[in-house]
């Protein structure tokens, strides 16, 4: 089948334009070119999301102030996936002192048992079979007994008052008794044989010496130390090892007044000890 123009029919399509491909090419990149100007003016005159203003109308927080602070907790007693507050343990534990180790996120205590004796034991260590030192705080420990966290806090019901030096006075306050009778002051053979020092280890080295009494206790008595204080400083050194003790020979031969700064709990005591001489 053929389709027959009349001579009107042909005398237009003669009038229309010939299209060929580049024509075509043009008529769509000038088709998408005025897509885009519309979208263009339509993101100018209109807002940024179709839902409006985004911000809000004034800050605030979700809840109302009383319940936010009812669930506040300053102390840190509460854990964050736990609602529940810690437990206190019933051991017959007594905490003398703990140490925080920032640099290592660990630490130690000065914990004693039943028997009163006092020991230094870091993060992870064992107080007792069974019982461990989980973490240390500035005021009670967390220690883990069958899986359960329980806290032993510090006895703060007898604080000692923080003593401190005098202005333009000596670096030291002399806390030590009167000298015993015939003597200026305590024999160096006195302190080793009468005060005990435990290394406290911190990190993998020596931060503190753990002082307690023995043999007859006198010159522990009369150099004002208590049982758990920890020695971190002699003679404005800081304390390295057993071996600062025993250079004291050398340096307090002939006597001298012998300064030491103490952690006694949470605070910090400078120790004026007067040596004798040989």
């Amino acid at each position: 089948m053929r389709l027959e123009l009349d001579a009107r029919a042909r005398r237009l399509l003669r009038r229309l334009p010939r299209t060929n491909l580049y024509s075509a090419l043009e008529l769509v990149l000038l088709a998408v070119l005025a897509v885009q100007c519309a979208r263009l003016v339509w993101t100018i005159v209109t807002p940024v999301t179709p839902l409006g203003h985004w911000r809000p109308n004034q800050p605030g927080v979700a809840g109302s102030p009383s319940d936010i602070l009812r669930g506040f907790d300053p102390f840190f007693r509460l854990s964050a996936g736990d609602p529940k507050p810690s437990v206190v343990t019933s051991l017959q534990l007594t905490l003398y002192g703990t140490r925080i180790d920032d640099a290592t996120g660990g630490g130690s205590a000065i914990v004693a048992g039943p028997d009163g004796v006092q020991t230094s034991v870091a993060v992870g260590e064992e107080i007792s079979p069974g019982v461990k030192l989980k973490s240390v705080a500035f005021d009670h420990v967390t220690v883990s007994r069958g899986g359960t966290d329980e806290d032993l806090f510090l006895d703060q019901s007898g604080a000692v008052t923080p003593v401190a030096p005098p202005a333009g006075g000596p670096p030291a306050m002399s806390l030590a008794g009167p000298p015993p009778p015939g003597g200026n002051g305590i024999k160096l053979a006195q302190i080793q044989s009468d005060i005990g020092f435990i290394p406290r280890v911190d990190a993998g080295r020596v931060s503190g010496l753990v002082v307690r009494s023995q043999g007859s206790g006198a010159a522990f008595r009369q150099a004002g130390l208590r049982v758990g204080d920890i020695v971190t400083a002699i003679g404005g050194r800081p304390v390295t090892g057993q071996g600062d003790i025993e250079r004291l020979a050398a340096q307090y031969g002939n006597g001298g007044t012998l300064s030491l700064t103490v952690e006694r709990g949470t605070d910090t005591l400078p120790l004026a000890i007067t040596i004798a001489g040989q």
